[in-house]
């Protein structure tokens, strides 16, 4: 049976205290990725469903079968859902559970980077291509070479590269990995042993394909130590994103099982990245998950909870606030419910 609403939370109460209101009511959005195209925001959601798939730690209840691209002419302004941008039906490789996307524009085009399982059940992530931001997309025959796990995040740099992030462990498949290699054998590090990381790739020309094998990205602790796997508050889980600010370049993630948005600092986008601290506290709901966009001068953080469904942690809400670099260039921490304990 799917997972039962949580009871404890007295909803009316969070959400009179809740920071924001979700962007959408009409259907259930997570995992935003927004960026600003000609002026107008665009945000690539993943879109929940109820598929009646019994929750379990490999998230087989996160049954999504499609992207709805959701845009806004003003961060305050109403948001229009495009429909459907691609069906996993559409997609001929994929079988099911498209999973946080991402997307970029070059050359005006723009790409749509998605997760999805293989026949096998294991994850790949794809590419879609539209002549528009809204879609629709038409997928590639093939995934990406070399590319797996879950979570794709696409930067592009100020000198015109474009760089995926993309990991994430339990569910993500992550933790299968090594060098690169699947191996089922393979499971988690010890606490004591350094915590899985995240890759990076550098993108070919046409961002259809890697330019080189993916790299980790290093998360260090404030001694220059990789982050422990013992370490669940701060090392990485899923959820990668980039930006750049003050010339230096912020990774920041989620922590899973703890669910906090963290964020590490660095000076290339490679990494390292130095661990700083936490962006935004946990929300109602199992995931957290997040992407950074500057609109009009000011930096946003768009987040989603499960507050509409009354805590069904497979159906969430994409919601937005504002995002404060501190003089120092480091982030105010945000709490979704006013310091409401969820």
């Amino acid at each position: 049976m799917p997972e039962e609403p949580i009871s404890h939370i007295d909803f009316d109460e969070l959400n009179s205290k809740a920071i924001s209101q979700p962007i959408v009511s009409h259907l259930y959005t997570a995992d935003p990725s927004a960026h600003v195209f000609d002026g107008k925001i665009y945000i690539y959601p993943s879109h929940d469903i109820d598929a009646g798939v019994p929750f379990n730690d490999n998230g087989d209840h996160f049954a999504m079968e499609d992207y709805h691209v959701i845009s806004m002419d003003t961060i305050h302004g109403p948001a229009v859902d495009h429909g459907v941008a691609l069906h996993v039906k559409d997609v001929p490789w994929a079988k099911r559970q498209l999973w946080a996307p991402d997307a970029a524009r070059k050359n005006g085009k723009y790409y749509l980077f998605f997760p999805a399982k293989r026949a096998d059940g294991i994850f790949q992530i794809g590419v879609a291509i539209s002549g528009r931001p809204e879609g629709p997309f038409i997928a590639q025959q093939q995934p990406i070479l070399k590319s797996y796990s879950i979570d794709p995040a696409v930067y592009e740099d100020e000198d015109g590269s474009y760089y995926m992030y993309f990991g994430g462990i339990w569910g993500g498949q992550l933790q299968k990995y090594r060098k690169n290699s699947y191996n089922d054998a393979h499971e988690l590090p010890l606490a004591h042993e350094p915590a899985l990381l995240p890759l990076v790739a550098k993108m070919t020309d046409d961002l259809l394909q890697f330019a080189e094998d993916p790299k980790q990205v290093e998360i260090l602790d404030e001694y220059g130590d990789l982050l422990l796997a013992g370490d669940t508050q701060r090392r990485f889980f899923e959820a990668s994103w980039v930006h750049r600010y003050g010339g230096k370049y912020y990774f920041s993630y989620s922590t899973g099982d703890t669910h906090f948005i963290c964020y590490a600092v660095g000076e290339s986008p490679y990494g390292p990245f130095t661990y700083s601290g936490r962006i935004l506290n946990p929300v109602v709901g199992w995931t957290s998950h997040h992407s950074i966009c500057e609109v009009d001068g000011k930096w946003y953080l768009f987040y989603h909870d499960s507050s509409l469904s009354k805590g069904v942690t497979h159906l969430r809400s994409v919601k937005v606030t504002e995002l404060v670099h501190r003089q120092d260039g480091s982030i105010e921490t945000i709490d979704p419910y006013n310091n409401l304990l969820v």
